[in-house]
């Protein structure tokens, strides 16, 4: 079977004119020319900002970024460091348990404020890691260093690079061979703060015969007058015979712009299930890829966002068959009110002899406004001759009849509008096992419809 050669927007020479960060070498955590040589974290810092350095700002010339125009942004307005008066609590929600009444592992991270872990002692026995970035690169140098920028390059893109060299809050996984974990693992990462650049580095990593359900929670208070920045990287392994549930959360802040390179890698027999909520930011680009590398490797990625006011969210996802008998399952549903606006651009790639293929996506797209707008533009790439991959977008409004229905019914307006919004969603629920993550999910519908 040929190398396979997987197919990505590429960035074309043009004038730019976006400002870049006003961020320096020195400001790279624990940057220091006497320790360079002997500390591999700070090489790959450095390696990561030598290419973000080379690499332009993206344009709406580029195309995967045609559609998000990043000419609003201000990165020479940004602090790498928050600075509190006085202690900022978050909404004591954020830390309870979504997957019933206990966990195995709690990781709180709050930029300037620390970091607080709480870990069952019995799976730290059987070998798990789980731990902030730092102490992974004091405790667990050796995994950290076979592990960090092996599934998501700096090369993958501008923001990519930055994050790679920037990040100083991130949380690592590890689930050695055999170890099967019943109870979920929940990282959160709360960042308060006005003009605040962020970056953050998630790490999972499952060895073979191996089982984890992980929250992925990123957070911040809505904070008017100001802009703030976010660049994240997600790296995901899942070993042969291995299955993670992975929820991700986005609830940032109205003045954040976030930004994310996020990547699973599903090995022979493999199983990943995704599910993926996006509600915060002011804007948001997020690249989200699948690259299922042995046979029988399965993905099932379900996706829910709900925009309002000005909000931007483009979700650029790629689902790449790299062997035979794999299979990919992407459902993406949003619904938008106001002047807001998404983005979904799919594609699924199918390399030379990954027969048998089967992929699927599907993007659904509810407005509740004339304003609202929702570009759905789904792809194939087959180089295969014995696959079945099916693709769709729609894109539509709250059906009139529907409503007249349940008015007729005595049921009020917003209400009945809650119901149709709350029926549209209903195919994700049906994805998410998880009861903790469906009422989330419903709350954020009620609040958005208001």
């Amino acid at each position: 079977m040929a190398t396979p050669v997987v197919i990505s927007k590429k960035i074309v020479n043009q004038k730019r004119n976006l400002q870049e960060f006003s961020i320096n070498l020195e400001d790279i955590p624990n940057y220091s020319i006497n320790s360079v040589d002997g500390d591999f974290l700070l090489q790959y810092r450095l390696k990561s900002w030598e290419i973000y350095q080379n690499l332009p700002m993206p344009t709406t010339m580029d195309e995967a970024w045609r559609r998000t125009d990043l000419r609003g942004l201000k990165p020479d307005t940004y602090v790498l460091k928050p600075n509190f008066d006085h202690p900022v609590h978050p909404p004591r929600n954020l830390f309870l348990p979504l997957l019933g009444k206990k966990q195995a592992g709690q990781i709180i991270l709050i930029p300037g404020q620390g970091t607080t872990t709480t870990v069952d002692s019995s799976i730290i026995e059987s070998g798990v890691i789980f731990a902030d970035l730092k102490t992974a690169h004091k405790n667990y140098s050796h995994f950290l260093a076979q592990s960090l920028g092996q599934i998501v390059k700096a090369e993958d893109g501008k923001f990519a690079a930055l994050a790679s060299a920037m990040a100083e809050d991130g949380i690592v996984v590890y689930i050695p061979r055999g170890v099967h974990l019943k109870e979920p693992l929940h990282g959160v990462i709360w960042s308060p703060g006005q003009n605040l650049a962020r970056f953050s580095h998630l790490v999972i990593w499952l060895d073979d015969d191996s089982e984890l359900t992980y929250i992925h929670e990123l957070s911040s208070p809505n904070q008017s007058n100001s802009q703030s920045f976010h660049a994240g990287i997600v790296e995901i392994y899942v070993g042969e015979g291995s299955h993670l549930t992975f929820i991700e959360m986005q609830s940032w802040g109205n003045d954040v712009w976030n930004f994310s390179h996020e990547r699973a890698r599903v090995d022979r027999d493999g199983r990943l299930d995704w599910i993926f909520g996006a509600t915060g930011s002011h804007l948001t680009k997020n690249f989200s890829d699948l690259d299922l590398i042995g046979q029988g490797a399965t993905a099932i990625m379900s996706g829910f966002y709900f925009t309002n006011k000005d909000q931007h969210l483009d979700h650029d996802t790629q689902q790449n068959h790299l062997a035979p008998n794999t299979t990919s399952d992407l459902l993406f549903k949003g619904a938008l009110k106001d002047q807001s606006r998404s983005v979904w651009q799919g594609m699924i790639y199918v390399a030379p002899g990954a027969q048998k293929t089967d992929g699927y996506q599907a993007n659904r797209n509810l407005t509740l406004s004339r304003e609202a707008r929702a570009d759905s533009i789904p792809g194939l790439e087959i180089l295969a001759n014995d696959v079945r991959c099916t693709h769709g977008a729609t894109v539509g409004s709250i059906d009139k009849e529907e409503v007249f229905y349940l008015l007729s019914r005595g049921i009020a307006y917003p209400e009945a509008v809650q119901l149709i919004v709350e029926g549209f969603f209903e195919p994700i629920m049906q994805r998410v096992p998880f009861a903790g993550v469906q009422r989330r999910f419903r709350s954020i519908i009620k609040r958005k419809i208001r």
